[in-house]
């Protein structure tokens, strides 16, 4: 189902623009420029969900919702719903290689709110508006109110909300409907924006031949309109508060586990329905990419679970979770589907076995490689039907791995190269030529890679709840020097996309179009 071929991991947020956090703006266009004179077929991104608490979005605080900090206030303004003067006069923070989400979370909303007022009075777009709502029907109204709820209660979490509300009274839902009106509008007109200017974004890129990989979460945040909206989808008390929370078992890295706090999924519910939530939820991310890496692909195997209240996972248990089920009903209710495994982390036979008979492909990453003798990672043990990284986002960059390993994993790393070569920058490199080489169908490199950026690029470090999603390239940072290098490795080890073979047509059937210009770039 992958073609040969190569792609860059670099995150909306991170793009350069004037507004404080990457979007969708010009300069996200010039990337999937860049991705095309480089040679590359993908660009990978990450959840582009609405981020919560620690601003990760892996936390979002829906499955299915976008996340407004993208909305590029450039097409506002042409659209004539901003005036420059409105977006220069709002400051979204002062350092152009990190993102201030506290200056996000006080000044976007209510310049979003200048646009909501225009667009109501223009309604030009009534009746694709009105189809958007229907067509998200599913989600947007429970999220919608949600969010209203949520900051009429001072952004405490549902978990604390009043009783009715916190169960969903239907009485007490129908009067907030009511009473919040205006702000569930406003969130219609938020998502409604996402949805447009991504699309816009997406239709480019495939004119490019640019394909999106998106990331899917395996798990969605307590404190969100999941959660909230659909208990009968996880372990739930009486009151629809969490049974359970995920994590998993202590080890030799931590004597009290991990306890990350995510509700759990009560699959046996949830096969009932046929897997009714994931499958709408499946098909929505699909509206917005065309392969999806799923996050920890081990919990579809099984999962590990502690009983809601514990301050350490050491009382949780290893759960089945819906193993090969769950892939055939998404292959029956959705067809063929381009999907990635992030199968990292603990090997068994159990989960070994689930990702060769789904067919996923799994993740290779090269910086794993190296610290161990003959581990699964290197490059004479991976087989085509996966995924080859030099580091994802939760590694430090290249460059800082090789400066800050052993000087005796670094010798193996060279003899394993074969790059007697002592500047770490040209030792990045040879990283990246590894990957490239590799049988694996499909090479992704993170952009710092290419930029042999430092430890100031890390995009996230798990475990430390501070300073993570925050890099940023610098505006006009990206020369054709450097995609010239990346397309000379693209075209030598057959990963540059070639043109799709067609059948001869006949001359009869040939027309011309005297305005169009056919080009050949090498």
């Amino acid at each position: 189902m992958f073609d040969r071929g190569s792609g860059i991991l670099f995150p909306i947020f991170s793009l350069p623009s004037k507004f404080g956090i990457g979007c969708f703006s010009k300069e996200a266009k010039e990337f999937v420029d860049f991705l095309k004179e480089s040679g590359q077929t993908y660009w990978q991104i990450l959840p582009i969900g609405p981020t919560g608490y620690g601003d990760s979005p892996y936390q979002p605080d829906s499955a299915f919702a976008g996340n407004p900090y993208f909305i590029s206030p450039e097409k506002l303004i042409e659209d004539a719903l901003l005036t420059w003067d409105e977006a220069n006069a709002v400051s979204f923070g002062d350092n152009l290689e990190k993102v201030d989400y506290g200056a996000l979370y006080e000044n976007r909303k209510p310049l979003l709110k200048k646009a909501f007022a225009r667009w109501k009075e223009k309604k030009e777009e009534e009746k694709a508006y009105e189809r958007f709502l229907e067509k998200e029907s599913f989600w947007l109204k429970d999220y919608a109110l949600y969010v209203a709820i949520k900051s009429s209660e001072k952004g405490a979490s549902w978990l604390e909300w009043p009783k009715p509300l916190r169960e969903r009274d239907k009485e007490a839902l129908r009067e907030a409907e009511v009473k919040f009106k205006e702000e569930m509008e406003f969130v219609y007109f938020q998502q409604y924006l996402f949805h447009t200017q991504w699309h816009e974004l997406l239709k480019y890129a495939h004119e490019q031949g640019i394909q999106i990989i998106g990331d899917l979460p395996f798990y969605v945040a307590l404190d969100s309109a999941d959660a909230w909206s659909h208990p009968e989808s996880f372990r739930t008390d009486t009151t629809g508060k969490p049974a359970e929370v995920a994590g998993c078992p202590p080890d030799a890295f931590s004597a009290d586990g991990q306890l990350w706090g995510n509700p759990v999924y009560d699959w046996e519910a949830i096969k009932k329905t046929n897997y009714r939530w994931w499958i709408h939820r499946i098909k929505r991310n699909f509206e917005f990419y065309d392969v999806i890496r799923f996050d920890h692909f081990h919990g579809f195997c099984q999962y590990y679970s502690i009983p809601w209240g514990e301050t350490s996972a050491k009382k949780g248990a290893y759960h089945p979770g819906p193993g090969m089920d769950f892939f055939h009903v998404l292959k029956t209710e959705l067809g063929e589907l381009k999907m990635i495994a992030e199968d990292l982390g603990t090997v068994t036979e159990e989960n070994t076995k689930l990702l060769a008979d789904s067919g996923l492909p799994g993740m290779k990453v090269l910086q794993f490689a190296f610290t161990s003798w003959d581990s699964v990672y290197v490059t004479h043990r991976h087989e085509r039907n996966c995924v080859v990284y030099t580091g994802t986002h939760d590694n430090t960059p290249t460059r800082a791995w090789v400066e800050e390993i052993g000087e005796g994993d670094r010798g193996y790393t060279r003899r394993y190269l074969n790059s007697m070569n002592s500047d770490y920058g040209q030792l990045t490199w040879d990283m990246i030529r590894e990957a490239y080489r590799s049988v694996a169908d499909t090479c992704i490199i993170p952009l710092q890679d290419y930029l042999c950026k430092g430890r100031e690029a890390r995009i996230n470090t798990p475990g430390k709840a501070e300073d993570n999603w925050q890099w940023r390239l610098l505006p006009n940072f990206l020369s054709k020097d450097l995609s010239r290098s990346i397309r000379e490795l693209s075209d030598l080890y057959g990963r540059t996309p070639r043109p799709k073979e067609t059948a001869p047509v006949k001359e009869e059937n040939l027309k011309v179009n005297e305005n169009e210009e056919t080009e050949e770039k090498s």
